[in-house]
């Protein structure tokens, strides 16, 4: 029997904003329903319990003051992608969301980042730009959109990998994919193009393939410092092969932001630099 590989965590800085105004009340995608009841508490609760499972492993948690009217903002992932200490804030696809990039940009100002670039194409911050050792792997064909990869390529400084999405239940790419470190990734199939997939299977031969039943419980939207994932506690599939290749899972349950679409990566912007 092969022995799992030594897997070294690397201490990660977040930027999380609690859901204080987090509600369904629009729908973008189709796990959105405005006629489902969602429990706010319930969605605070478990946003702080994913807090403290980031501080818990020895990462540095940064929060974005939320602002009414803007109940998607708890989704900090969507706001910006940070590249040694670069910035493009994004710009979002649908009207419900567009404020939210100005709260970003503002709060990436304050805290001395430089230089702050606001997207000028439709660019959905993190949820589709996977930073991933030194290439960034994008989604494209349901929010961000192709020029925007070409966009972050010259202002990010990273060589930009498009992976075209088909699938709208996996809208962006950090639901149907993982960076598990610079070099491995997990990820559905089945939500890429055939083109996608192949590349990918190219790039990635020892990637972890997920199955239908962990994708649709969002246990692709999971959080990795190289060692532990922070994924849904649903995605049970994916855990076990987590821990076959040396990860460490630590499993989160997050049902009432699900309602909206999101899970741990959603909520998470990684600070990389400054």
């Amino acid at each position: 029997m092969t022995a799992s590989p030594h897997r070294e965590p690397r201490r990660r800085r977040y930027l999380l904003c609690p859901p204080a105004h987090f509600a369904v009340s629009y729908a973008i995608n189709p796990w959105m329903d405005p006629g489902r009841p969602v429990d706010r508490a319930a969605a605070d609760r478990q946003w702080r319990r994913l807090r403290a499972v980031l501080r818990g492993l020895g990462h540095e948690v940064l929060t974005l003051d939320p602002l009414p009217g803007l109940p998607d903002m708890v989704f900090t992932a969507n706001g910006a992608t940070v590249v040694d200490g670069r910035v493009l804030v994004a710009r979002f696809k649908y009207a419900e969301r567009a404020g939210e990039a100005a709260a970003h940009r503002r709060w990436f100002a304050r805290a001395g980042y430089r230089p702050v670039h606001t997207a000028t194409q439709v660019n959905e911050g993190e949820g589709d730009l996977l930073v991933a050792g030194r290439r960034i792997l994008a989604g494209s064909g349901l929010r961000t959109t192709a020029p925007a990869h070409r966009e972050a390529q010259h202002l990010l400084g990273l060589p930009v990998v498009t992976l075209r999405l088909v699938d709208p239940r996996f809208y962006h790419l950090d639901t149907a994919l993982t960076v598990l470190s610079d070099d491995q990734i997990m990820y559905w199939p089945p939500a890429l193009a055939p083109t996608s997939r192949r590349l990918l299977a190219a790039l990635y031969p020892n990637a972890i393939l997920a199955d239908e039943a962990d994708a649709a419980a969002f246990g692709l939207n999971a959080i990795s410092d190289g060692r532990h994932v922070v994924l849904p506690r649903a995605a049970a599939g994916l855990a076990a092969q987590l821990h076959a290749h040396g990860y460490r899972p630590v499993p989160v349950e997050m049902p009432e932001l699900l309602k909206a679409g999101g899970g741990p990566k959603c909520c998470t912007l990684e600070l990389r630099g400054a």
